[in-house]
């Protein structure tokens, strides 16, 4: 009877730990993903949304077009 409980505490420990770990590297996976949406965020709105035109020169200054 004795290993038995022994048994389930060990059991029990085991899961607390695991539960533990998993909740640490499920907040550092957050973290890291917030991380890269900040980043990713302010490198979008450094591009510009609209090509510039051109404005002297043969090729541009009419029509607009990119490939």
């Amino acid at each position: 009877m004795d290993m038995s409980v022994n048994g389930m505490v060990n059991a029990s420990m085991a899961l607390q730990q695991h539960q533990l770990t998993s909740d640490v590297q499920t907040s550092v996976l957050k973290k890291s993903l917030d991380g890269q949406a900040e980043q990713m965020s302010q490198l979008m709105s450094s591009v510009d949304s609209m090509p510039k035109l051109a404005t002297e020169g043969m090729v541009g200054t009419r029509i607009n077009t990119t490939a």
